[in-house]
Protein backbone atom coordinates (compact mmCIF):
# COMPACT_ATOMS: atom_id res chain seq x y z
CA UNK A 1 0.00 0.00 0.00
CA UNK A 2 0.95 3.56 -0.71
CA UNK A 3 2.68 5.40 2.11
CA UNK A 4 2.91 9.51 2.96
CA UNK A 5 5.58 11.00 3.67
CA UNK A 6 5.66 11.19 7.84
CA UNK A 7 4.26 13.62 9.38
CA UNK A 8 5.92 15.38 11.95
CA UNK A 9 4.21 15.33 15.84
CA UNK A 10 3.59 12.45 18.02
CA UNK A 11 3.67 9.27 16.45
CA UNK A 12 -0.10 7.18 15.29
CA UNK A 13 -0.36 3.95 16.48
CA UNK A 14 -1.28 1.36 13.79
CA UNK A 15 -4.75 -0.21 14.21
CA UNK A 16 -4.68 -3.82 15.08
CA UNK A 17 -5.65 -6.63 13.18
CA UNK A 18 -8.70 -6.88 14.82
CA UNK A 19 -9.64 -2.91 14.19
CA UNK A 20 -8.81 -3.44 10.57
CA UNK A 21 -11.10 -6.61 10.15
CA UNK A 22 -13.82 -3.86 11.97
CA UNK A 23 -13.74 -2.15 8.86
CA UNK A 24 -17.29 -2.23 6.94
CA UNK A 25 -16.45 -3.80 3.41
CA UNK A 26 -18.21 -1.68 0.84
CA UNK A 27 -21.34 -2.70 -0.20
CA UNK A 28 -21.81 -3.63 -3.54
CA UNK A 29 -23.34 -0.76 -5.82
CA UNK A 30 -26.87 -1.55 -7.40
CA UNK A 31 -27.17 -2.47 -11.23
CA UNK A 32 -27.79 1.19 -11.57
CA UNK A 33 -24.53 2.18 -10.21
CA UNK A 34 -22.81 -0.15 -11.71
CA UNK A 35 -23.88 0.43 -15.39
CA UNK A 36 -23.15 4.57 -14.63
CA UNK A 37 -19.50 3.54 -13.02
CA UNK A 38 -18.54 1.92 -16.59
CA UNK A 39 -20.46 4.26 -18.99
CA UNK A 40 -18.82 7.21 -17.29
CA UNK A 41 -15.77 5.61 -16.89
CA UNK A 42 -15.11 5.01 -20.53
CA UNK A 43 -16.77 8.50 -21.75
CA UNK A 44 -13.52 9.88 -19.75
CA UNK A 45 -11.26 8.26 -21.35
CA UNK A 46 -13.07 8.53 -24.88
CA UNK A 47 -12.69 12.31 -24.34
CA UNK A 48 -9.06 11.93 -22.95
CA UNK A 49 -8.44 9.96 -26.35
CA UNK A 50 -10.02 12.66 -28.29
CA UNK A 51 -8.34 15.69 -26.48
CA UNK A 52 -5.78 14.36 -25.73
CA UNK A 53 -5.65 15.77 -22.39
CA UNK A 54 -5.66 12.78 -19.43
CA UNK A 55 -5.78 15.18 -16.34
CA UNK A 56 -10.21 14.30 -15.69
CA UNK A 57 -9.44 10.99 -16.27
CA UNK A 58 -6.54 11.12 -13.55
CA UNK A 59 -8.18 13.32 -11.84
CA UNK A 60 -11.59 10.98 -10.94
CA UNK A 61 -9.39 8.16 -10.28
CA UNK A 62 -8.75 7.08 -6.71
CA UNK A 63 -5.25 8.69 -4.85
CA UNK A 64 -3.46 5.46 -5.59
CA UNK A 65 -3.79 5.64 -9.13
CA UNK A 66 -3.11 9.07 -9.67
CA UNK A 67 0.07 8.29 -7.85
CA UNK A 68 1.01 5.42 -10.00
CA UNK A 69 -0.25 6.93 -13.13
CA UNK A 70 0.86 10.48 -14.39
CA UNK A 71 -1.40 11.69 -17.22
CA UNK A 72 1.85 11.10 -19.92
CA UNK A 73 1.69 7.47 -18.42
CA UNK A 74 -2.10 7.28 -19.31
CA UNK A 75 -1.91 8.68 -22.79
CA UNK A 76 1.11 6.00 -23.57
CA UNK A 77 -1.35 3.62 -22.02
CA UNK A 78 -4.14 4.65 -24.70
CA UNK A 79 -2.47 5.34 -27.63
CA UNK A 80 -2.67 2.49 -29.70
CA UNK A 81 -6.62 3.23 -29.21
CA UNK A 82 -6.33 6.98 -29.69
CA UNK A 83 -4.45 5.96 -32.87
CA UNK A 84 -7.17 4.25 -34.09
CA UNK A 85 -9.48 7.28 -33.71
CA UNK A 86 -12.20 6.00 -32.83
CA UNK A 87 -15.53 7.18 -31.61
CA UNK A 88 -16.81 5.70 -28.37
CA UNK A 89 -19.69 7.49 -27.31
CA UNK A 90 -22.33 5.32 -28.66
CA UNK A 91 -21.49 3.10 -25.88
CA UNK A 92 -24.28 6.14 -24.01
CA UNK A 93 -27.14 3.82 -25.98
CA UNK A 94 -26.31 0.40 -25.07
CA UNK A 95 -26.45 -1.78 -21.63
CA UNK A 96 -22.63 -3.05 -20.51
CA UNK A 97 -23.00 -7.11 -20.05
CA UNK A 98 -20.55 -8.61 -17.27
CA UNK A 99 -18.65 -11.51 -18.03
CA UNK A 100 -18.47 -11.94 -14.34
CA UNK A 101 -19.96 -11.17 -11.55
CA UNK A 102 -19.20 -7.49 -9.94
CA UNK A 103 -17.37 -8.57 -7.17
CA UNK A 104 -15.53 -7.04 -4.22
CA UNK A 105 -12.71 -8.38 -3.20
CA UNK A 106 -10.67 -8.84 0.33
CA UNK A 107 -9.01 -5.44 -0.34
CA UNK A 108 -12.26 -3.43 -0.97
CA UNK A 109 -11.65 -3.30 -4.72
CA UNK A 110 -14.88 -3.55 -7.24
CA UNK A 111 -13.84 -5.62 -10.22
CA UNK A 112 -16.40 -4.82 -13.30
CA UNK A 113 -15.32 -6.55 -16.56
CA UNK A 114 -17.20 -6.97 -19.92
CA UNK A 115 -18.41 -5.87 -23.18
CA UNK A 116 -20.67 -3.43 -24.74
CA UNK A 117 -22.58 -4.78 -27.84
CA UNK A 118 -21.58 -1.99 -30.05
CA UNK A 119 -20.98 -2.16 -33.87
CA UNK A 120 -18.92 -2.63 -36.06
CA UNK A 121 -16.95 -3.63 -32.65
CA UNK A 122 -17.88 -3.92 -29.04
CA UNK A 123 -16.32 -2.27 -26.34
CA UNK A 124 -14.40 -5.04 -23.95
CA UNK A 125 -13.43 -3.56 -20.08
CA UNK A 126 -12.10 -4.97 -17.16
CA UNK A 127 -12.32 -2.44 -14.63
CA UNK A 128 -11.07 -2.02 -10.71
CA UNK A 129 -12.93 0.96 -8.16
CA UNK A 130 -11.90 1.28 -4.82
CA UNK A 131 -14.06 2.95 -2.54
CA UNK A 132 -12.64 6.55 -1.78
CA UNK A 133 -14.81 8.77 1.15
CA UNK A 134 -17.72 6.54 0.26
CA UNK A 135 -17.66 7.01 -3.73
CA UNK A 136 -16.36 4.36 -6.09
CA UNK A 137 -13.24 5.78 -7.78
CA UNK A 138 -11.01 4.24 -10.83
CA UNK A 139 -8.31 2.36 -9.59
CA UNK A 140 -7.57 0.26 -12.56
CA UNK A 141 -8.34 -0.05 -16.06
CA UNK A 142 -8.10 -1.95 -19.67
CA UNK A 143 -9.98 -1.24 -22.64
CA UNK A 144 -10.22 -2.38 -25.80
CA UNK A 145 -12.34 -3.23 -28.78
CA UNK A 146 -12.91 -5.84 -31.32
CA UNK A 147 -15.34 -7.34 -33.78
CA UNK A 148 -18.57 -8.91 -32.33
CA UNK A 149 -18.04 -11.86 -34.33
CA UNK A 150 -15.75 -13.17 -31.97
CA UNK A 151 -16.39 -14.52 -28.67
CA UNK A 152 -16.04 -12.03 -25.97
CA UNK A 153 -12.60 -12.08 -23.73
CA UNK A 154 -11.20 -10.26 -21.19
CA UNK A 155 -8.74 -7.65 -22.28
CA UNK A 156 -5.14 -7.41 -20.42
CA UNK A 157 -4.98 -6.75 -16.64
CA UNK A 158 -6.23 -3.46 -15.46
CA UNK A 159 -3.46 -0.42 -15.21
CA UNK A 160 -3.10 1.07 -11.86
CA UNK A 161 -1.12 0.75 -8.36
CA UNK A 162 0.06 -2.42 -7.82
Amino acid sequence: MAQGAPTKGPKKEKPSAAQQKAAPKPALPDPYKLNLLVRATIIAVNQANQTGNYTVLRALASPRFQKENSKAQLAKIFAGLRKRNLDLTPIMFFDPKLVAPPAIDASGMLRLTGFIPTQPEQVLFDLAFESVEGKWRLFGIAIDVQPPAKPPQKPRAPAGAN
